[in-house]
């Protein structure tokens, strides 16, 4: 870990506390960080999409599920 001294919007440190549910404002920031982090590199993985390096085709991505995936969808459905 890395010790900072920052200075921080009060409101904001309180409504991360509360949304997080963490006990220390520390404890509420590192999660924020790491959400800020996860959402830029999703962010950064959609940008691929139609630029041939990405293909969304989950058919070719995950083959072996491709008769699981129709398999479920030609299932009788249940009566209630």
């Amino acid at each position: 870990m890395k010790r900072a001294n920052l200075v921080l919007d009060e409101n904001f440190l309180k409504q991360a506390l509360v949304f997080s549910k963490q006990k220390t404002y520390s404890d509420a920031v590192n999660e924020a960080l790491k959400e800020y982090c996860r959402i830029h590199k999703a962010r950064k993985i959609l940008s691929f999409q139609g630029s041939g390096i990405w293909d969304d085709s989950e058919s070719e991505i995950r083959p072996e599920r491709r008769g699981l995936l129709v398999a479920r969808s030609n299932a009788p459905k249940k009566k209630k």
